[in-house]
């Protein structure tokens, strides 16, 4: 064995049938106790930890529920949303939860948050 060189098994490394090298990397793990795969899995939640760190600008203000006061939460909508007809925004407050504002910057998702609880809606910002 000791007269084997590194050329010498890259040479059989290259010339081997590819079922052959599968099952000769399957021997390596089993033996040694490795994985080929773990570098590749190592690197994958990096990138995700990167995308997390990323502030999101972009808001959407739900209202999950009207509460008791749901003429109240209506005028909010209305306020909210002056293309809202009185029917669409009974409509919108009935079919909770449902996205009074989307896309709104933080500011404005907190303001309209903080309206419509005023008015004792429960609301999310997504």
């Amino acid at each position: 064995m000791a007269d084997l060189k590194r050329e010498d098994i890259l040479e059989w490394v290259k010339a081997a049938p590819a079922l052959e090298l599968a099952e000769l990397v399957k021997e390596m793990e089993e033996v040694f106790g490795v994985s080929a795969a773990a570098p590749v899995a190592a690197a994958a939640p990096a990138a995700g930890e990167v995308a997390a760190v990323e502030e999101k600008d972009s808001f959407d203000v739900v209202i999950a529920s009207a509460g008791g006061t749901k003429i109240q939460v209506i005028k909010v909508v209305r306020e909210l949303d002056s293309s809202l007809g009185l029917k669409e925004a009974k409509d919108l407050v009935d079919s909770a939860p449902k996205a009074v504002l989307t896309g709104v910057n933080k500011e404005k998702a907190d303001e309209a948050k903080a309206k419509l609880e005023e008015a004792g809606a429960t609301v999310e910002v997504k």
